[in-house]
């Protein structure tokens, strides 16, 4: 059970999420309830909102050989964190008429977002008599859940589930401050597509992807909205741009809110006809393109205020390519300091311009990379299998099968 997965109107949500059900869907039956939000006359806005925009979605799919369900779970807009409680029982209401059917047909369920999701699942799981697993990505651990209103909702699922994932160990530690009894706060990591993600030939990648041969790249991928930093990466990028020399261009993959001041940013550096490079914003890519945007840049910057364990690091270090991110969330755990990349702290642009100066004008050891390699997907899956049969079926011989 999630918010948080792709579908027709939005393919690129979350893509470690359908990456890594569908690799556990090759190894077990798997079936997703992607919740869309809803409230009476989403059909009738069209394109003009986001729930207009997806009461296009279909009731039931097919997603990377994934079985997937979309109830219409029924929301109140805008209701922060003050009313965010109201949120989990209209969630649950979308979900209720499909109980009947779920009857002796699974052995676990999965909350895979703390909020409202992990919630909903305790419940439906109570309702079939199945024990439950919750999963915790980021936000939904490092800020959503410390609100006061939805917190003690939280603990409540995170309490009675037979495992509470976190994707890193700083994550894992506050799920057992949320109440997680020891023992069942685990780390199970994401992994990475190896088909797509791996070291490859940047100046071949650039001239695939029609971006400029001479100079250097800095690329982000990400959502383009203010906590992820993008705003003080279009002003530290500035700081590189009056140093001339060589030009630097910044790519910037992704969609959001903070399109617009990149465009600006973009255009602003066209007008002056600047020597010292381009902004290029590349907007929202499929993987295989995001794969081919790594290969191409001297190096990868994530400067988020907070984050989980985010996969776009993973895949940057499994493709070669440096890091400049932010020191916050479970980044700690996958970038080290002066050897796969460089950490700053959150919301300081000076640091960040420094440490971009300094990321690109260093050398960078190949095999630091290769020894900071993420698991595969496949590996990922198997691992989440394995607590999810011993959440099923205890110690037993087909819980470890």
């Amino acid at each position: 059970m999630t918010r948080l997965f792709p579908n027709r109107v939005e393919p690129f949500v979350c893509a470690f999420q359908r990456q890594q059900l569908a690799a556990l869907a090759r190894r077990c039956p798997v079936e997703v309830f992607a919740a869309i939000p809803y409230h009476p006359g989403s059909s009738l806005l069209g394109a003009r909102t986001r729930t207009g925009r997806l009461a296009a979605v279909p009731e039931r799919d097919v997603i990377d050989g994934i079985s997937v369900v979309h109830p219409r779970a029924p929301y109140l807009p805008g209701a922060g964190s003050i009313l965010a409680p109201v949120n989990a029982p209209l969630y649950l209401t979308g979900i209720l008429p499909h109980i009947r059917r779920l009857r002796g047909r699974f052995d676990v369920v999965v909350g895979a977002w703390l909020y409202p999701d992990a919630c909903a699942a305790a419940l439906v799981a109570r309702m079939l008599g199945l024990p439950y697993v919750v999963k915790a990505h980021g936000t939904d651990v490092n800020v959503v859940a410390r609100w006061r209103s939805v917190r003690p909702l939280v603990a409540s699922a995170v309490r009675s589930a037979s495992y509470a994932i976190a994707v890193s160990r700083p994550m894992a530690e506050l799920l057992t401050a949320l109440g997680a009894p020891p023992g069942r706060a685990v780390v199970v990591r994401n992994g990475v597509d190896r088909s797509i993600f791996h070291p490859s030939d940047r100046l071949a990648a650039r001239r695939e992807l029609g971006l400029p041969e001479r100079g250097r790249i800095i690329t982000f991928v990400g959502e383009l909205k203010q906590p992820k930093g993008i705003l003080d990466l279009l002003e530290a990028f500035e700081t590189l741009a009056e140093e001339g020399g060589e030009p630097t261009h910044l790519v910037v993959v992704g969609a959001g809110p903070g399109r617009t001041a990149v465009d600006r940013a973009a255009a602003r550096r066209k007008a002056a006809q600047s020597a010292a490079g381009q902004i290029i914003a590349a907007g929202e890519r499929p993987l295989r393109e995001v794969a081919r945007y790594m290969a191409a840049a001297d190096l990868l910057t994530l400067p988020s205020w907070a984050e989980g364990t985010p996969n776009v690091v993973l895949e940057a270090m499994t493709v070669g390519c440096p890091v400049v991110a932010t020191s916050v969330g479970g980044i700690p755990d996958l970038v080290t300091h002066g050897r796969t990349g460089l950490l700053v702290p959150p919301r300081d642009v000076r640091a960040l311009g420094q440490a971009l100066r300094e990321a690109l004008a260093r050398p960078w050891d190949a095999r630091a990379f290769a020894e900071a390699a993420p698991p595969s997907w496949e590996e990922s899956a198997e691992e989440l299998e394995r607590l999810l049969a011993r959440a099923a079926f205890g110690d037993s011989e087909r819980a470890v099968a």
